[in-house]
Protein backbone atom coordinates (compact mmCIF):
# COMPACT_ATOMS: atom_id res chain seq x y z
CA UNK A 1 0.00 0.00 0.00
CA UNK A 2 1.35 3.40 -0.96
CA UNK A 3 1.72 6.27 1.55
CA UNK A 4 -0.76 8.49 -0.23
CA UNK A 5 -3.45 5.84 0.28
CA UNK A 6 -3.02 6.23 4.04
CA UNK A 7 -3.59 9.98 3.91
CA UNK A 8 -6.70 10.07 1.76
CA UNK A 9 -8.36 13.56 1.77
CA UNK A 10 -11.56 12.15 3.19
CA UNK A 11 -9.68 10.73 6.17
CA UNK A 12 -7.96 14.06 6.78
CA UNK A 13 -11.32 15.81 6.70
CA UNK A 14 -12.82 13.37 9.18
CA UNK A 15 -9.81 13.79 11.47
CA UNK A 16 -10.13 17.60 11.35
CA UNK A 17 -13.84 17.40 12.14
CA UNK A 18 -13.11 15.10 15.04
CA UNK A 19 -10.53 17.47 16.51
CA UNK A 20 -12.89 20.44 16.13
CA UNK A 21 -15.72 18.58 17.84
CA UNK A 22 -13.41 17.54 20.66
CA UNK A 23 -12.20 21.14 21.15
CA UNK A 24 -15.74 22.46 21.10
CA UNK A 25 -16.72 19.83 23.61
CA UNK A 26 -13.91 20.90 25.91
CA UNK A 27 -14.93 24.55 25.66
CA UNK A 28 -18.57 23.66 26.30
CA UNK A 29 -17.53 21.56 29.27
CA UNK A 30 -15.50 24.45 30.71
CA UNK A 31 -18.37 26.88 30.09
CA UNK A 32 -20.78 24.48 31.83
CA UNK A 33 -18.38 24.25 34.75
CA UNK A 34 -18.15 28.05 34.97
CA UNK A 35 -21.93 28.34 34.82
CA UNK A 36 -22.24 25.96 37.77
CA UNK A 37 -19.44 27.57 39.77
CA UNK A 38 -20.18 29.61 42.83
CA UNK A 39 -18.79 33.12 43.47
CA UNK A 40 -15.77 31.85 45.38
CA UNK A 41 -14.73 29.56 42.53
CA UNK A 42 -15.18 32.28 39.93
CA UNK A 43 -13.16 34.68 42.03
CA UNK A 44 -10.37 32.14 42.47
CA UNK A 45 -10.22 31.65 38.70
CA UNK A 46 -10.02 35.40 38.16
CA UNK A 47 -7.21 35.63 40.69
CA UNK A 48 -5.32 32.89 38.87
CA UNK A 49 -5.74 34.75 35.57
CA UNK A 50 -4.37 37.92 37.15
CA UNK A 51 -1.37 36.08 38.60
CA UNK A 52 -0.67 34.82 35.09
CA UNK A 53 -1.01 38.39 33.73
CA UNK A 54 -4.00 37.29 31.64
CA UNK A 55 -5.84 40.50 32.43
CA UNK A 56 -8.31 40.28 29.56
CA UNK A 57 -9.44 36.86 30.79
CA UNK A 58 -9.54 38.12 34.37
CA UNK A 59 -11.78 41.01 33.33
CA UNK A 60 -14.28 38.59 31.74
CA UNK A 61 -14.30 36.43 34.86
CA UNK A 62 -14.67 39.35 37.25
CA UNK A 63 -17.44 40.89 35.18
CA UNK A 64 -19.23 37.53 35.10
CA UNK A 65 -18.88 37.26 38.87
CA UNK A 66 -20.41 40.68 39.40
CA UNK A 67 -23.21 39.94 36.96
CA UNK A 68 -24.20 36.57 38.45
CA UNK A 69 -23.52 37.22 42.14
CA UNK A 70 -23.77 41.00 42.58
CA UNK A 71 -24.35 40.93 46.36
CA UNK A 72 -21.72 38.36 47.30
CA UNK A 73 -18.56 39.22 49.18
CA UNK A 74 -16.31 38.07 46.26
CA UNK A 75 -18.26 40.41 43.96
CA UNK A 76 -17.50 43.37 46.21
CA UNK A 77 -13.82 42.47 46.18
CA UNK A 78 -14.07 42.02 42.41
CA UNK A 79 -14.91 45.71 42.09
CA UNK A 80 -11.44 46.60 43.33
CA UNK A 81 -9.74 43.89 41.29
CA UNK A 82 -11.48 45.13 38.15
CA UNK A 83 -9.92 48.56 38.61
CA UNK A 84 -6.47 46.99 38.59
CA UNK A 85 -7.25 44.55 35.77
CA UNK A 86 -8.55 47.36 33.53
CA UNK A 87 -5.51 49.44 34.42
CA UNK A 88 -3.06 46.65 33.55
CA UNK A 89 -4.98 45.87 30.36
CA UNK A 90 -4.64 49.54 29.30
CA UNK A 91 -8.41 50.07 29.35
CA UNK A 92 -8.17 53.56 30.80
CA UNK A 93 -11.76 54.78 30.71
CA UNK A 94 -13.26 51.59 32.19
CA UNK A 95 -10.58 51.67 34.91
CA UNK A 96 -11.48 55.25 35.85
CA UNK A 97 -15.21 54.45 35.77
CA UNK A 98 -14.65 51.43 38.01
CA UNK A 99 -12.65 53.49 40.51
CA UNK A 100 -15.21 56.30 40.61
CA UNK A 101 -18.08 53.83 40.95
CA UNK A 102 -16.42 52.12 43.90
CA UNK A 103 -15.73 55.46 45.61
CA UNK A 104 -19.31 56.60 45.07
CA UNK A 105 -20.95 53.35 46.19
CA UNK A 106 -18.57 52.40 49.01
CA UNK A 107 -17.48 55.63 50.77
CA UNK A 108 -16.96 53.84 54.11
CA UNK A 109 -15.30 50.72 52.77
CA UNK A 110 -11.95 50.13 54.53
CA UNK A 111 -10.25 49.80 51.13
CA UNK A 112 -11.74 52.84 49.43
CA UNK A 113 -8.34 54.52 49.77
CA UNK A 114 -7.06 52.02 47.19
CA UNK A 115 -9.70 53.23 44.71
CA UNK A 116 -8.57 56.85 45.19
CA UNK A 117 -4.95 55.77 44.75
CA UNK A 118 -5.64 53.82 41.55
CA UNK A 119 -7.65 56.72 40.13
CA UNK A 120 -4.65 58.96 40.70
CA UNK A 121 -2.30 56.39 39.18
CA UNK A 122 -4.42 55.97 36.06
CA UNK A 123 -4.44 59.70 35.38
CA UNK A 124 -0.76 59.91 36.36
CA UNK A 125 0.25 57.45 33.66
CA UNK A 126 -2.22 58.86 31.15
CA UNK A 127 -0.24 62.07 30.78
CA UNK A 128 1.81 60.84 27.82
CA UNK A 129 1.44 57.92 25.47
CA UNK A 130 4.32 55.53 24.85
CA UNK A 131 5.43 57.35 21.70
CA UNK A 132 5.66 60.68 23.53
CA UNK A 133 7.63 59.09 26.35
CA UNK A 134 9.97 57.38 23.87
CA UNK A 135 10.84 60.66 22.15
CA UNK A 136 10.83 62.69 25.38
CA UNK A 137 8.14 65.12 24.19
CA UNK A 138 7.89 68.31 26.27
CA UNK A 139 4.42 68.16 27.83
CA UNK A 140 4.68 71.53 29.59
CA UNK A 141 3.19 73.17 26.50
CA UNK A 142 -0.07 71.21 26.76
CA UNK A 143 -3.03 71.81 29.06
CA UNK A 144 -2.24 69.41 31.94
CA UNK A 145 -5.75 68.01 32.29
CA UNK A 146 -4.66 64.54 33.36
CA UNK A 147 -1.99 65.91 35.68
CA UNK A 148 -4.59 68.05 37.42
CA UNK A 149 -7.00 65.12 37.79
CA UNK A 150 -4.20 62.93 39.12
CA UNK A 151 -3.20 65.61 41.61
CA UNK A 152 -6.80 65.97 42.79
CA UNK A 153 -7.25 62.22 43.28
CA UNK A 154 -4.04 61.91 45.29
CA UNK A 155 -4.97 65.04 47.25
CA UNK A 156 -8.38 63.54 48.13
CA UNK A 157 -6.66 60.38 49.31
CA UNK A 158 -4.22 62.22 51.58
CA UNK A 159 -6.88 64.52 53.06
CA UNK A 160 -9.36 61.71 53.77
CA UNK A 161 -6.90 58.96 54.63
CA UNK A 162 -3.65 60.58 55.85
CA UNK A 163 -2.47 57.31 57.39
CA UNK A 164 -3.20 55.17 54.33
CA UNK A 165 -0.45 52.85 53.12
CA UNK A 166 -0.70 54.72 49.80
CA UNK A 167 -0.33 58.20 51.29
CA UNK A 168 3.48 58.44 51.10
CA UNK A 169 3.65 57.43 47.44
CA UNK A 170 0.75 59.77 46.66
CA UNK A 171 2.62 62.71 48.21
CA UNK A 172 5.66 62.02 46.05
CA UNK A 173 3.57 61.85 42.91
CA UNK A 174 1.78 65.07 43.88
CA UNK A 175 5.13 66.85 43.88
CA UNK A 176 5.67 65.71 40.31
CA UNK A 177 2.14 66.79 39.36
CA UNK A 178 2.54 70.15 41.06
CA UNK A 179 5.71 70.84 39.11
CA UNK A 180 4.03 69.95 35.80
CA UNK A 181 1.07 72.21 36.57
CA UNK A 182 3.43 75.05 37.50
CA UNK A 183 5.45 74.53 34.31
CA UNK A 184 2.33 74.96 32.24
CA UNK A 185 1.33 78.19 34.02
CA UNK A 186 4.83 79.56 33.36
CA UNK A 187 4.66 78.52 29.71
CA UNK A 188 1.36 80.39 29.27
CA UNK A 189 2.67 83.44 31.14
CA UNK A 190 5.70 83.63 28.85
CA UNK A 191 3.47 83.21 25.81
CA UNK A 192 1.42 86.22 26.93
CA UNK A 193 4.63 88.20 27.44
CA UNK A 194 5.72 87.49 23.87
CA UNK A 195 2.34 88.68 22.66
CA UNK A 196 2.47 91.84 24.76
CA UNK A 197 -0.52 90.71 26.85
CA UNK A 198 1.05 91.80 30.12
CA UNK A 199 -2.07 91.62 32.27
CA UNK A 200 -2.65 88.03 31.20
CA UNK A 201 1.00 87.23 31.91
CA UNK A 202 0.72 88.74 35.39
CA UNK A 203 -2.40 86.72 36.18
CA UNK A 204 -0.84 83.40 35.15
CA UNK A 205 2.47 84.16 36.87
CA UNK A 206 0.72 85.17 40.11
CA UNK A 207 -1.38 82.01 40.03
CA UNK A 208 1.79 79.94 39.70
CA UNK A 209 3.52 81.72 42.59
CA UNK A 210 0.50 81.56 44.88
CA UNK A 211 -0.54 77.95 44.20
CA UNK A 212 2.67 76.04 43.50
CA UNK A 213 5.08 77.22 46.17
CA UNK A 214 8.35 75.33 45.93
CA UNK A 215 7.99 74.35 42.27
CA UNK A 216 10.97 75.22 40.03
CA UNK A 217 8.66 77.26 37.77
CA UNK A 218 8.00 79.77 40.57
CA UNK A 219 11.37 81.41 39.96
CA UNK A 220 10.57 82.00 36.29
CA UNK A 221 7.10 83.24 37.21
CA UNK A 222 8.59 85.86 39.54
CA UNK A 223 10.77 87.11 36.68
CA UNK A 224 7.67 87.34 34.48
CA UNK A 225 5.95 89.44 37.16
CA UNK A 226 8.90 91.83 37.38
CA UNK A 227 9.16 92.24 33.60
CA UNK A 228 5.41 92.62 33.10
CA UNK A 229 5.09 95.27 35.83
CA UNK A 230 8.02 97.16 34.32
CA UNK A 231 6.50 97.03 30.84
CA UNK A 232 3.24 98.39 32.26
CA UNK A 233 5.24 101.11 34.05
CA UNK A 234 3.90 99.86 37.40
CA UNK A 235 7.23 100.49 39.11
CA UNK A 236 6.06 100.13 42.72
CA UNK A 237 4.70 96.64 42.04
CA UNK A 238 7.84 95.80 40.05
CA UNK A 239 10.00 96.89 42.99
CA UNK A 240 7.95 94.74 45.40
CA UNK A 241 8.32 91.74 43.10
CA UNK A 242 12.07 92.39 42.86
CA UNK A 243 12.39 92.36 46.65
CA UNK A 244 10.54 89.06 46.91
CA UNK A 245 12.73 87.64 44.15
CA UNK A 246 15.92 88.82 45.84
CA UNK A 247 14.82 87.38 49.20
CA UNK A 248 14.07 83.97 47.72
CA UNK A 249 16.85 83.79 45.13
CA UNK A 250 19.72 85.88 46.57
CA UNK A 251 22.28 84.51 44.15
CA UNK A 252 20.29 85.41 41.06
CA UNK A 253 19.77 89.17 41.44
CA UNK A 254 21.69 89.91 38.22
CA UNK A 255 18.94 88.16 36.29
CA UNK A 256 16.46 90.89 37.18
CA UNK A 257 18.61 93.89 36.24
CA UNK A 258 16.48 96.67 34.78
CA UNK A 259 15.87 96.21 31.07
CA UNK A 260 16.61 98.96 28.61
CA UNK A 261 14.52 98.82 25.46
CA UNK A 262 15.81 100.44 22.28
CA UNK A 263 12.62 102.47 21.95
CA UNK A 264 12.99 104.11 25.34
CA UNK A 265 14.91 107.37 25.67
CA UNK A 266 17.99 106.95 27.88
Amino acid sequence: MRLRDLVHPSRILLLAIGVAVLAAGCRTHRADEDAKSGPEVLYAKAQKSMRQSSYGQAIKQLEALQSRFPFSEPARQAQLDLIYAYYKNREVDPAIDAAETFIRENPTNPRVDYAYYMKGMIYFERQANWLERKFNVDLSQRPPVNARKSFEAFDDLIKKFPHSEYAADSRQRMISMRNKLADFELYVARYYMRRGAYVGAINRAKYCVENYDGAPAVKGSMKVLIDAYRDLNMMDLAANAERVYADNYPGATKEIAAKKHWWKIL
